[in-house]
């Protein structure tokens, strides 16, 4: 019975996962149309916090418990999937078409996050230590980082009502829309937590690599929140909060979450993780690229597609690294 124990988890959170992100974009939908605040700002804001609890939990987890691999291999994991993977299949959905604004400020401070770890992480390389780690100092000024991101969300959603085209046609009460995107909040947390749960325990039974387990299972894990909810998304039409759910997710996985993981205890880095921190680098590059390819400003169908090949190709470079 115990060996069915970990797939039954996973089974759990996945309807709890669907569930969540439904009752999530179905609220957060009404009260950008009830409130007038655009979809774009509540996918960068409140989707994206919500989406990346899990990542948090099991960040501040893993940094109290030591397990550094499984926290910065989570962090790298998850963002990458979310661009590769998650943007990818939302695509095949129905093509992402974004403003102007996210083409030329949101996906360049995703961009600039990972490049700002990158620099913060590799003090063995630029100041010559004999070790590296993202220190308490890095998290203060990552969480700074995050502070300016506020500011713009805050910011953008003064200067732009929201398009109720794709909205859901229901109108409902703010209380009532409020308990949605609570309810869902929870269900993605919870199901987040019972599937990496059950993917842990099956990984490590297979005698994976704690580095290959945070940049695989728990990455994909913690990323199932952000894919079930930009999926719903795409699905509803609701592109904004499809894109705008993972770019701010990005964000917030670099700025808030390992921040926060790292102010509590400094992270120690390995050098072979650039190579990981180099493909989330490359995947924001590859998203920018598409925006001008094929339709200007939309992420196609056969370029989803691609996104979900070259995802399968890291996925193989891993387990061969592993």
């Amino acid at each position: 019975m115990d060996s069915f124990l970990p797939y039954l988890l996973l089974i759990i959170g996945l309807v709890l996962l669907v569930k969540g992100a439904d009752l999530l974009v179905e609220g957060a939908g009404s009260i950008a149309r009830r409130l007038k605040i655009s979809d774009l700002v509540i996918g960068l804001t409140i989707v994206s916090f919500g989406t990346s609890a899990p990542e948090l939990f099991v960040n501040v987890t893993a940094s109290i418990n030591g397990n550094t691999g499984i926290a910065i291999g989570n962090v790298l994991g998850s963002n990458i999937a979310n661009i590769l993977l998650i943007l990818g299949i939302s695509a095949v959905i129905y093509p992402l078409g974004v403003s102007r604004g996210t083409v030329w400020r949101e996906i360049p401070f995703s961009l600039l996050a990972a490049v700002v770890l990158g620099i913060a992480a590799n003090d063995r390389f630029f100041d010559g230590w004999i070790y590296s780690d993202i220190s308490r100092s890095d998290g203060l000024i990552f969480l700074m980082f995050f502070a300016i991101f506020l500011y713009y969300s805050a910011s953008i959603s003064r200067n732009f009502a929201g398009d109720a085209q794709g909205m859901p046609m229901q109108q409902r009460r703010v209380p009532a829309s409020l308990a949605m995107v609570a309810g869902g909040l929870v269900g993605l947390s919870a199901g987040g937590k019972l599937i990496v749960d059950g993917a842990i325990h099956i990984a490590v039974s297979m005698g994976m690599s704690e580095a290959v387990v945070g940049l695989t299972i728990v990455a994909v894990g913690t990323s199932l929140p952000e894919l079930a909810t930009s999926a719903m998304a795409a699905w509803r039409k609701n592109v904004e909060i499809a894109v705008g759910n993972v770019v701010g997710s990005n964000i917030f996985n670099i700025f808030f979450v390992l921040g926060v993981s790292s102010v509590i205890k400094p992270i120690p880095f390995h050098t072979g993780a650039n190579l990981d921190i180099a493909m989330v680098i490359l995947a924001g590059l590859i998203l920018f690229v598409t925006m001008f390819t094929g339709k200007r400003r939309s992420l196609d169908r056969w370029e989803g597609a691609l996104l979900m090949l070259l995802y399968a190709a890291y996925l193989g470079y891993l387990l061969l690294r592993g």
